[in-house]
């Protein structure tokens, strides 16, 4: 079990039920899922970023990436239906929990001039997303192997239903949001 997870259980629960008052343990929101997405714009002209962009997000995250294909044919950007376009995983349970410690903990550490992620990237339901500019913050990433610096979105789905909740318990796991 990680670190994140006995946190959650044992800090984070007790804090959510007293701050909102929650009449069962089942109310209190929790991490769903974790998705973590590269898109790759320059993989039409060339397909071999593909497989280095599923390298990296591989060892990123622990978890073999899916494919993204495009949906539609589009002229102006030379892009053909069923091209690969992208790669993404989905975390779920305590691979979630693991990667979001990571990622606290190490990599936004690891971010040059980091003043906190922005508090307001939620989409109204309990949800937060926001994007990294480079996969080099990660620490399983050798600087020396890798072709580009590519970004990523990452989007915290939670079951929260209001954005305030959602806000407080990415909080109280100890995610970094900027003040305001």
């Amino acid at each position: 079990m990680s670190d994140l997870k006995e946190k959650y259980e044992k800090e984070v629960v007790p804090y959510l039920i007293k701050k909102f008052g929650y009449k069962n343990v089942m109310q209190v929101p929790k991490i769903e899922k974790v998705v973590v997405n590269m898109r790759l714009g320059e993989a039409v002209s060339n397909p071999k970023i593909v497989e280095h962009a599923v390298n990296d997000m591989g060892l990123i995250t622990g978890q073999k990436p899916v494919v993204t294909k495009a949906k539609k044919s589009i002229a102006t950007f030379k892009l053909r239906e069923g091209m690969p376009i992208g790669c993404k995983v989905t975390l779920r349970k305590d691979m979630a929990y693991h990667f979001l410690n990571r990622l606290m903990n190490i990599a936004l550490a690891r971010v040059r001039d980091f003043a906190g992620v922005n508090p307001n990237s939620f989409d109204g339901r309990g949800n937060y997303a926001f994007g990294i500019k480079e996969q080099i913050i990660f620490p399983e990433i050798d600087y020396d192997k890798i072709d580009k610096i590519r970004g990523m979105d990452i989007i915290i789905n939670t079951t929260a239903n209001t954005d305030e909740e959602a806000r407080e318990l990415l909080k109280a796991l100890g995610m970094p949001f900027a003040q305001r």
